[in-house]
C-alpha cells in the first residue's frame, strides 16, 4: 500500500502517534508533522459527535489519498 509522503503511514491507517484515548502524542511538539499542524479544526470537521468527526476525517483521507488507494476502505 502506498505511504503518505513524509508521514510513513499508509492512507486509511491510524497514526501510530495516537494515544489510547485517541489524542495526538506529538501535539504541540516540534516533532509533529507539518501536515498535522496545518490541519485547522472547524465546526464542519468536528461535527456534533466523535463519529461525525471520524466520518469527516475518513472522507478527507480518501479524498487526498494517492491514486489507486482512494477506493480502499478499512475493515472496522
Amino acid at each position: 500500500m502506498p505511504f503518505i509522503d513524509g508521514l510513513g503511514k499508509a492512507a486509511g491507517v491510524a497514526c501510530v502517534q495516537l494515544t489510547a484515548d485517541m489524542r495526538c502524542a506529538l501535539f504541540g511538539l516540534p516533532q509533529r508533522p507539518a501536515v498535522c499542524a496545518s490541519l485547522k479544526p472547524s465546526a464542519e470537521m468536528c461535527g456534533e459527535t466523535r463519529d461525525q468527526a471520524i466520518a469527516w476525517l475518513t472522507k478527507l483521507d480518501g479524498d487526498t489519498a494517492p491514486q489507486g488507494v482512494r477506493n480502499i476502505r478499512r475493515a472496522d
